[in-house]
């Protein structure tokens, strides 16, 4: 049986920026402080957090949205969640909104908790520094 996360955030800053937080190698390795392979082209391979999590890229609609196929490196082979950002905003403020489908049960709270703290959190002290 598979679960799903939903979360929202919301942050002080364009969503052109935000979108490029995430979507961006350089920026998000700045923000999560470990490497990122982020290509724009659907179909290719990601990489974040070092090597981490990897995937591959399914959508990219600039500061709209972005789709993944998703998975810790140490999932077995072949065993892909879905993760869609939603971007909404104008120039001053944004909301993204994360779900992420296709999550074992036993392993939910745990990537729920590491969005917070490895995503959310970083990314509003990475925003906070200018």
């Amino acid at each position: 049986m598979s679960t799903a996360i939903s979360q929202t955030v919301n942050f002080d800053v364009s969503v052109d920026r935000a979108y490029r937080a995430i979507a961006d190698s350089e920026e998000h390795s700045a923000f999560t402080g470990a490497p990122a392979v982020i290509p724009a082209e659907p179909g290719a391979a990601f990489s974040t957090h070092g090597g981490a999590i990897e995937g591959l890229m399914l959508e990219m609609t600039a500061n709209q949205r972005i789709v993944q196929a998703w998975r810790p490196a140490d999932w077995p082979e072949g065993d892909y969640s879905v993760v869609r950002y939603d971007f909404e905003g104008d120039d001053a403020a944004v909301q993204i909104t994360l779900t992420h489908t296709g999550l074992p049960e036993e392993g939910t709270a745990h990537i729920a908790e590491g969005w917070e703290q490895m995503y959310w959190n970083p990314l509003g002290e990475y925003f906070a520094k200018g």
